[in-house]
């Protein structure tokens, strides 16, 4: 009975974090990203370019592209983690489907809009993460590549997957488009491995640094 009870509240925290983490992701996608046309590599930047290229419906793209994901994150990350990603993908699309129909906007400016953008997406994908759970986007991949190569990072791995996305987007939209997709990228991937802790992040090397000065002076 213990056992059982400690299970239900792990998971109920674990879900509690995937549902908060995919709220924000729902919400930066919907009213940042789409509007801006900011295309990071992620799943819903890969279906933005689809969606531009062959002019079918932005939704289905990305729900189509969610269900093949959720079919490898079975096959190679365990029953667990599909059915936390299960939940997962469907928080995700609806908070998607809610903010990108909504009549509201949350659009500031582009600096603005990609500042507070990159802030959600990255801690999004850090509560999820954080719950063995996958967002079902290019995460997946990432997460695969990492437990057969524990020593390339999430955060790492994920970058390169979104810019080998970013490539396809030079033939749905112009290079500016691209580079300000790479730059958010590289900006949210730091932000990521800040959040998860990954050893080889650079900002986690600067802050470990700087509190050592701190500490240092203070004495």
């Amino acid at each position: 009975m213990e056992k059982m009870k400690q299970l239900i509240e792990t998971e109920g925290r674990a879900l509690a974090k995937v549902t908060l983490g995919t709220a924000l992701l729902g919400f930066a996608y919907a009213q940042w990203m789409k509007p801006n046309a900011i295309i990071n590599g992620g799943v819903t930047s890969l279906s933005m370019i689809a969606n531009e290229l062959t002019g079918l419906p932005l939704l289905l793209m990305t729900n189509g592209i969610t269900l093949v994901l959720l079919i490898l994150s079975g096959i190679f990350l365990g029953r667990g983690n599909l059915l936390r990603s299960v939940y997962s993908s469907i928080c995700y699309n609806l908070f998607f489907s809610l903010f990108y129909l909504a009549p509201i906007s949350a659009q500031i400016n582009l600096p603005v809009d990609f500042l507070f953008a990159s802030l959600f997406i990255a801690a999004g994908y850090a509560l999820c993460l954080s719950s063995d759970t996958s967002t079902v986007g290019l995460d997946v991949v990432a997460l695969i590549v990492h437990r057969y190569r524990p020593k390339l990072g999430v955060a790492k791995v994920l970058r390169w997957l979104n810019w080998s996305v970013l490539v396809l987007g030079l033939f749905a939209y112009n290079w500016q488009a691209v580079v300000i997709g790479i730059a958010f990228s590289y900006f949210n991937s730091l932000l990521l491995g800040l959040f998860l802790q990954e050893a080889d992040n650079p900002l986690l090397r600067w802050w470990g640094r700087f509190q050592s000065r701190v500490y240092h002076t203070s004495k």
